[in-house]
């Protein structure tokens, strides 16, 4: 066992999120793994649509162990550009943490999307959020720790699915879909 009160110890590096006042500036940093609380602040983040070569989007059921919306079904990922980090490389990095795929170019498709939500633990998301697509460059192979469950769907099929049960979807996923910038680019595949 090693003793990590010494000071030769390795410590896994802390991960921190940009807090962010009510304008989306900039304002400090905070440890990820501290930060999702009941109040938790305003913080950078954003999400990815992944589509294959056949049109198909990416769908994900989140970790059983995650501490927000445990088991429940989301886009292909998420996640929090590190202080300094560009968000093209945040979401590459993401890519390929969390699923263990390589994604093509990310494109930016609602750059202003913001929405705050609370799990049934209590625990508040509170995030603004770009949402990205990107093509995944290969067969995902994601993190257990990460992802339970992936599957390639229609887009058409995500958006039935959403309409008639949101409930099982993550709240974030619901909203984007909402927004007609997205729709119409889900039912143009």
């Amino acid at each position: 066992m090693t003793d990590l009160s010494t000071p030769t110890a390795r410590r896994a590096p802390v991960e921190e999120v940009v807090l962010l006042a009510e304008d989306g500036t900039a304002v400090g940093t905070a440890d990820k793994a501290l930060v999702h609380t009941r109040d938790t602040p305003l913080h950078l983040a954003f999400s990815c649509h992944l589509f294959d070569d056949a049109g198909r989007v990416l769908v994900t059921r989140r970790a059983l162990t995650k501490i927000t919306w445990p088991g429940v079904w989301t886009n292909a990922f998420c996640g929090h550009p590190a202080p300094g980090e560009s968000m093209t490389d945040a979401v590459h990095r993401r890519g390929r943490h969390e699923l263990g795929v390589a994604v093509g170019e990310p494109v930016v498709v609602l750059p202003d999307f913001r929405y705050r939500a609370v799990d049934a633990s209590g625990i508040v998301e509170n995030e603004i959020c770009p949402v990205h697509t990107a093509r995944a460059l290969g067969e995902p192979r994601p993190d257990p720790t990460e992802v339970a469950e992936h599957r390639w769907v229609r887009p058409e099929d995500l958006l039935a699915a959403v309409t008639a049960a949101p409930w099982a979807f993550s709240p974030w996923l619901v909203d984007q879909l909402a927004d007609p910038r997205l729709a119409e680019l889900f039912a143009s595949r």
